[in-house]
């Protein structure tokens, strides 16, 4: 962002840090899905998908995958949270 003076910068803020399975909790609930709807789309029980948005297991590049189809976006969206935010916001 520019200020009043020439050649002066003000930093962008940071953006926001999220994690794994606030990604797996956000696209489902955009998406308007209950954790047993997500379940029957990806074929990832819905305890598990449970332990996986509240951060207490690690997904692993299998259910990256199942997720990834089943929300219909590239995996990396849900692995790297703080580079595609611009991304999680599309795949509603």
């Amino acid at each position: 962002m520019k200020t009043g003076k020439k050649n002066e910068f003000v930093p962008a803020k940071p953006h926001a840090q999220v994690t794994t399975g606030e990604v797996i909790r956000m696209l489902r609930e955009l998406k308007g899905w209950t954790q047993s709807e997500l379940s029957e789309r990806c074929g990832i029980s819905a305890t598990n998908l449970s332990l996986l948005e509240n951060d207490k297991v690690e997904i692993g590049k299998r259910r990256v995958e199942q997720l990834a189809k089943a929300f219909d976006v590239h995996p990396a969206i849900i692995m790297f949270p703080e580079y595609e935010g611009k991304e999680i916001q599309k795949a509603a």
